[in-house]
């Protein structure tokens, strides 16, 4: 190492020196600001106070470094803002009904309960309601829209959807769903999906003209079938109607994308196996009840925030995550319906509730999201 780095680094060094024992001052009046905030009944975030003094800033930094000054400094008012609400005394309402789940969830997750399930016997749902019960009682639903219903309602304990796969991404539609119901997540489900082509005995390949399966299940196929010639591609409500459509139908000329659980409950012959264009593909299951349920083990927790569409809201909830180390797993959008340029935004984190930085998210998070809802926290299955 040169002797002219090696000094540079030393007064690099002596800078942040300066810069630590100016932040040690700077939280130390931010707490005496907190106190008096909390005498006067007044609220800890001043958004008009905020915006004013990173405009300053940047004007202090001047053209080249106002950026970056700003950038700086969004993260030192988000860990303010989060000093003041522990030194005010702020209590997270999530956070006491996550409590009182702790004090009354069972240690052993149920074996026998009943399971709304969207599909018919065979789908996927099921299989993965199957992994994750030793004994469910299944009930079938039309739609998702109705598995929602039947938790919500009490006539299923649980419920079994499909939020994402590995090949084509996130179910949207069980996504928009999640802003209309209300739910927690208890359990996930992470399931290698094998998709099949299926047809009646005694039907050839040459002659299969229509291939029925679900959007997903054929976007995941989308290579395999645009390698087929004059082959109708027709989208049903699942890989399990489908199979049974073809078993059922009076025509030898078609076949279904769909499970090997399918082939054989439904009397059908594999034309081929494996037909999915990602050998390594896994469908993700949520397990959802009424009820808030944290199992012994649970280590993956889900919020849905809604946010206004204006600079910077998204990246202020992103900065608490990064400020108490906390590792997002996923973050998924979807627009607000009859609210226009507003977004709920669904996040998947690696954390514990038992963690003391989950607690301050929540507190955070409370404060300031114009609606955050915690949807639980769990642990994941791979089947």
């Amino acid at each position: 190492m040169s002797e002219e780095l090696e000094v540079l680094r030393e007064r690099i060094d002596n800078i942040d020196k300066q810069m630590v024992e100016l932040f040690k001052q700077r939280m130390e009046t931010a707490g005496e600001i907190a106190d008096y905030k909390l005498a006067k009944s007044l609220p800890v975030y001043a958004a008009a106070r905020e915006r004013a003094l990173l405009g300053k800033v940047g004007e202090q930094a001047g053209e080249e470094l106002a950026d970056y000054a700003q950038s700086v400094y969004r993260s030192i008012l988000s860990v303010s803002r989060s000093y003041q609400y522990g030194r005010v005394g702020g209590t997270s309402r999530v956070y006491d009904n996550i409590h009182k789940a702790l004090e009354t969830t069972p240690s052993l997750f149920p074996q026998r309960p009943t399971v709304a399930c969207q599909g018919i016997e065979g789908a996927y749902s099921q299989i993965a309601c199957d992994r994750l019960f030793k004994a469910p009682t299944i009930m079938y639903f039309q739609t998702f829209d109705h598995v929602f219903k039947a938790v919500e309602s009490g006539m299923c304990q649980y419920g079994i959807l499909p939020i994402e796969n590995s090949t084509a991404g996130s179910v949207k539609a069980v996504y928009d769903l999640m802003l209309r119901h209300n739910f927690y997540i208890v359990r996930s489900a992470r399931l290698k999906v094998s998709h099949n082509l299926l047809a009646k005995h005694g039907t050839d390949l040459s002659q299969v003209k229509e291939i029925f399966s679900h959007e997903q299940a054929i976007n995941q196929c989308a290579g395999y079938l645009a390698g087929l010639k004059d082959v109708k591609v027709t989208v049903v409500e699942n890989t399990a109607t489908a199979s049974r459509m073809v078993a059922e139908s009076d025509r030898t000329d078609v076949a279904a994308l769909s499970s090997r659980f399918c082939a054989e409950h439904y009397g059908l012959n594999i034309l081929q196996e494996n037909v999915q264009d990602q050998d390594n593909n896994y469908t993700r299951f949520i397990c959802i009840s009424k009820k808030l349920e944290i199992y012994p083990g649970a280590d993956r927790t889900s919020l849905m925030i809604t946010l206004p569409h204006k600079p910077g809201t998204l990246y202020n909830v992103l900065a608490k995550f990064y400020a108490l180390n906390i590792n997002l797993q996923k973050l998924e959008s979807r627009p607000l319906p009859e609210r226009e340029f507003e977004f709920m935004f669904y996040f998947d984190i690696d954390a514990s509730v038992y963690a003391p930085e989950v607690e301050k998210l929540f507190r955070d998070l409370e404060a300031e999201s114009e609606q955050m809802r915690y949807l639980g926290t769990y642990n994941e299955v791979i089947c």
